[in-house]
């Protein structure tokens, strides 16, 4: 009886997964259909990159997502809005990110930074840019200014990671961080719909209906891709090789700083603190919002933008 019964249950298992895989692919398909990229898609080391551009300010900032962010362009879209009357923005989408496609490439620090150089070139987004950095991406922008200082005018940081931040960071448990790529592979992510919702983007109320639609079908098929597990297995080597490098003492970088509580690092806000006070025109601020600082305080951060850039001319 209750070999019967188990066996009962693994059938039903398999055919709700099943049902779930299919419904998923059905339904990609027709979310791809509905949702084109808004941006140029451009090739870059054998793949398809999304830049997104709007303005035409003489100043172009670059933004650039913290890892694991599936929709780039929208999330930053609260904050660029808040831009585009006097600057030029452009949203780079790496691999697997997005509307970019998901490729084997290397996640190496460097590889990332030349994909992201070329297809700002390709996308005829000139140098130098102010780099918007939120998260992780705070070390490839530091890597930027490090390896090309003439490209960067400055650094905004959007509660940036610096080489610092993961020397003491305990990286996603690794059972965990595959069973949320079993559920969004399977699918079964669609039938917990919160998880989505939840996201920064469509919590601060910046995103039009047709918006938030959109930023599901993209988290719905860039959850946890290849590309984004690899840059968590990279990033305490990558963050080694920024570390081994000068500091760009003479970049200017502005960091907005969260309240630190969505961050296992400890004394975040004190890291960023002294990284700032070492620079020769280092500033910050902290705020009390989370880590997707731009979604809930974008007109201020915006504000604090443009004095700051204005000052530098």
């Amino acid at each position: 009886m209750i070999t019967i019964l188990f066996l009962t249950i693994i059938i039903l298992l398999i055919l709700i997964i099943s049902g779930s895989w299919i419904y998923n692919k059905i339904v990609t398909v027709k979310e791809i259909k509905e949702t084109p990229p808004p941006g140029k898609l451009v090739v870059v080391n054998g793949h398809l990159m999304q830049v997104y551009t709007e303005g035409t300010g003489d100043t172009a900032i670059v933004f650039m997502s913290g890892g694991g962010t599936s929709a780039p362009t929208l999330d930053f879209k609260p904050l660029w809005s808040e831009l585009l009357d006097q600057y030029q923005i452009a949203v780079i989408e790496k691999a697997g990110y997005g509307w970019s496609d998901i490729a084997d490439v290397s996640r190496d620090i460097d590889v990332i930074l030349e994909e992201s150089r070329t297809s700002l070139e390709k996308s005829g987004i000139a140098s130098p840019y102010v780099l918007a950095a939120h998260s992780m991406s705070g070390i490839e922008a530091i890597r930027w200014a490090q390896k090309y200082p003439e490209e960067v005018t400055a650094i905004i940081g959007l509660d940036p990671a610096i080489p610092g931040s993961y020397e003491n960071m305990v990286l996603p448990n690794i059972f965990t961080q595959n069973l949320a790529v079993f559920a969004a592979r399977t699918g079964l992510l669609r039938f917990i719909p919160d998880v989505a919702n939840s996201s920064a983007a469509i919590q601060s109320g910046y995103l039009s209906a047709e918006e938030v639609d959109t930023y599901q079908a993209l988290f719905y098929r860039r959850t946890l891709t290849s590309n984004m597990q690899e840059e968590v297995k990279q990033i305490k080597e990558n963050a080694k090789k920024v570390n081994n490098d000068p500091v760009p003492f003479e970049t200017p970088m502005y960091f907005f700083i969260s309240d630190g509580e969505e961050i296992d690092v400890p004394n975040w806000q004190e890291i960023l603190f002294s990284y700032t006070e070492d620079l020769i025109y280092g500033k910050h601020l902290t705020l009390d919002a989370g880590h997707y600082i731009h979604a809930w305080e974008p007109e201020r951060i915006g504000k604090e933008i443009d004095q700051f850039l204005k000052q530098l001319n």
